[in-house]
């Protein structure tokens, strides 16, 4: 073999060349091979809406990295539960990638009552809807009556105490977020009042108490003549006064006046 390379050099120079060439492509490739390997795409698992340690579990068996970037507190969601993550699921990630979550908190946030939105004379609704946004329940427990528009705040009452209202406002309080708060409301058609006593006032006394209570003047009777009807008396009035009976606000009392105060008057 060594004669016949010896006799024709410029072979033995082409097959040593080609066997280089044919080297220096078999390391590439494996070089190429190894590198793939090393850089292969793995699938991102869904970590949302399981336990922050099962999903530190999973991740670690995947050769990823859970970092937790944030927790906030959401009604009705256990604490440590993962709320979002990203990468996203399903996304194909290197191995070794960090995947940073939000969870929830296993504690509510507190907040003053003083944050809260202006919640005594606004419509219920409205309100319900900006207090859900912050993490706030509501409820109706009791309707008051009131001449302005219905279904206004009156009361707002948390565990039972009167947090705010017309005179009250607890603004230091603290309450926890995802907690019940209690509502009275306006309504104009379900307010009672015990009949006030108008006898023996004037017509212009009577007229005042009775918007005072809520209350329509009815039907007026004249008994006799009279000059001056803002300073005739009552002598009679329907319903009658008994300390008892009670009228729906918004209801007529009818009367009877005269001239001269009565002498039944004290």
């Amino acid at each position: 073999m060594k004669e016949f390379f010896d006799k024709y050099p410029v072979l033995k120079h082409i097959l040593l060349a080609i066997a280089f060439v044919f080297g220096l492509v078999l390391l590439t490739m494996l070089w190429l091979r190894f590198y793939t390997n090393h850089g292969e795409k793995l699938k991102m698992p869904d970590f949302v809406n399981t336990q922050i340690r099962s999903a530190v579990e999973v991740a670690e068996d995947n050769s990823f990295e859970i970092v937790v970037a944030d927790s906030i507190f959401k009604l009705g969601v256990q604490g440590g539960t993962v709320l979002n993550q990203n990468p996203k699921a399903g996304a194909e990630v290197k191995s070794g990638r960090k995947v940073y979550v939000t969870i929830s908190k296993f504690t509510p946030d507190k907040v003053k009552v003083s944050d809260l939105p202006v919640l005594y004379g606004n419509d219920f609704n409205q309100k319900l809807a900006e207090l859900g946004y912050r993490g706030f329940k509501g409820t109706i427990i009791g309707r008051k009556y009131d001449p302005g528009e219905p279904n206004h705040i009156l009361e707002v009452y948390y565990k039972g105490k009167l947090i705010i209202s017309q005179d009250v406002l607890r603004s230091d309080l603290e309450i926890n977020k995802g907690d019940m708060l209690e509502f009275i409301v306006s309504d104009k058609g379900s307010g009672e009042i015990t009949i006030p006593q108008l006898e023996c006032l004037t017509l212009s006394e009577a007229e005042f108490i009775l918007e005072s209570s809520k209350l329509l003047l009815g039907d007026v009777q004249q008994r006799g003549s009279i000059s001056d009807r803002a300073s005739s008396y009552v002598l009679v009035q329907e319903p009658v006064y008994d300390g008892i009976t009670k009228v729906a606000m918004g209801s007529r009392i009818n009367l009877t006046i005269v001239e001269e105060r009565p002498v039944n008057c004290n």
